[in-house]
């Protein structure tokens, strides 16, 4: 499963980036790395960006960026 795949209100864990080269750096500055856990707070009525609850600070995503973050 995907981060953009979560549902709202749940609290999932990350376990894996497939992202590549800026991208995936760009997504680990923000603070989403392996083994943090992400609370998914919402989502845009189109489906993007979703808003998430990472490390004690809010972070918009966007679906194609939260395609790439593999959570259980």
């Amino acid at each position: 499963m995907n981060l953009k795949e979560a549902k709202v209100g749940s609290t999932v864990k990350v376990v894996k980036l497939t992202g590549e080269g800026p991208v995936k750096r760009r997504i680990m500055d923000m603070g989403i790395t392996k083994g943090v856990e992400v609370y998914v707070r919402k989502v845009a009525p189109l489906g993007d960006p979703i808003e998430v609850n990472v490390r004690g600070y809010e972070l918009s995503v966007r679906k194609a960026d939260a395609a790439m973050i593999e959570v259980v």
